[in-house]
């Protein structure tokens, strides 16, 4: 899948990046690649083959066996081989422990018997999609944006969110594709997954929902401008700010006029820009694109974001009773709180699809002596049975 293709990109690319960097002895450099690398896999690749990981069937090609399923496992497999090789000058140690436990235990005397003993990797350059990687790290570029447009905002991340706008950069300023917008609307449910908002859209009127300033980075113009820089400043603050980043994303450079006549020629570096979103709206940018995220919570979206913390809450418990995650269990709510009530009984399928419950209900419990939880300032007790055992 494509997933997968990308993860193996990831892997080939950081492989050659290494290697050059090794070969001129720049070993910062090969340690930052593999950094990122490492990244890649834990908080993207296995995050999002989680569904995968945990498909119902066997990891194989049989006719009762999940392909997707076998997929994703031989990709994390192959990967983490590689990944061991790469960072054996690095993490010696670790690095032979999965050595040990991946290729030693599982494939015997058909592999080197250490990870040091082993072809350093140099990248299949015919395995590296280019465009793939450089496309997902703008999905995950986004997604990066939304959170910490979520974060500013402290809206928490299990609470559901409206809508989602998308504001990309100029693609002669950022190298971006032409196809990138529609590239991201392919990929809208994946991103209103990681950012748990309800819908996606890519913005092609920003001013509904942000503001832009342009100021004069002072530290950069005053020794450049000397005695001309008040003037500058009162130029470049009266200047139409979407004008000049214009012009400075399609030519590199802007010129102005000065009071009382002379030009001054400004480059990106030579400004600050600020970008305010209006209200109702949280904003952060990058590079690449402004993200901006509904900020404002209907009653619904707020019973949605209870009954989450409620599934939190019931997986917590699960840890706490060392159940194992296959374990089908039974669920019992007991709550005073006539807004966490109603949240649960409209989402009791949710709650119980969720915590792998066969059953949940919402009611008075009898003979518990469970001390209540605090849900967002709401009490509320659970009582879990493992189905066909002990509670």
């Amino acid at each position: 899948g494509e997933l997968d293709r990308w993860m193996l990109s990831e892997v080939n690319a950081a492989a050659a990046a290494m290697v050059e960097r090794l070969d001129r002895y720049d070993h910062f450099g090969a340690a930052g690649q593999l950094s990122n690398l490492v990244d890649a896999v834990s908080n993207w690749f296995v995050r999002r083959s989680r569904d995968r990981f945990w498909a119902a069937g066997r990891a194989d090609t049989g006719p009762e066996g999940n392909a997707h399923k076998l997929d994703a496992y031989w990709t994390l497999y192959e990967t983490l081989l590689t990944i061991a090789r790469l960072a054996a000058p690095f993490v010696p140690f670790a690095s032979e422990a999965i050595w040990q436990n991946l290729a030693v235990t599982a494939c015997g005397s058909s592999v080197p018997p250490s990870v040091h003993l082993t072809d350093y990797p140099t990248g299949v350059e015919s395995l590296v999609d280019r465009d793939l990687v450089r496309r997902m790290a703008l999905v995950r570029d986004v997604s990066s944006l939304g959170r910490a447009a979520r974060a500013a905002e402290k809206l928490k991340v299990r609470q559901p969110l409206s809508k989602v706008e998308v504001i990309l950069a100029d693609a002669s300023a950022t190298g971006s594709g032409p196809g990138d917008a529609a590239w991201l609307e392919a990929h809208a449910d994946l991103i209103c997954d990681e950012l748990n908002v309800k819908q996606f859209e890519i913005c092609r009127e920003p001013d509904r929902y942000i503001s832009r300033a342009v100021l004069p980075d002072l530290k950069k113009l005053g020794p450049r401008l000397g005695k001309d820089l008040p003037k500058a400043r009162d130029a470049i603050t009266k200047a139409d700010p979407a004008l000049l980043l214009a012009a400075l994303h399609r030519d590199g450079k802007a010129t102005i006029a000065l009071p009382g006549g002379g030009t001054v020629v400004l480059e990106p570096d030579d400004v600050i820009v600020r970008t305010t979103a209006k209200e109702g709206w949280v904003a952060a940018e990058g590079p690449q694109a402004v993200v901006v995220v509904a900020s404002q919570l209907t009653p619904a979206l707020v019973a949605e974001g209870l009954v989450r913390e409620v599934v939190h809450a019931v997986q917590s418990q699960r840890k706490t009773l060392d159940l194992e995650f296959t374990d089908r269990i039974e669920l019992a709510f007991e709550t005073s709180s006539p807004e966490l009530r109603a949240a649960l009984e409209r989402h009791l399928d949710y709650v119980a699809s969720e915590t792998l419950a066969i059953r949940a209900t919402c009611g008075e419990l009898t003979a518990t002596t469970a001390e209540p939880l605090d849900i967002d300032g709401h009490p509320l007790i659970i009582l879990i049975h493992r189905a066909g055992g002990e509670s």
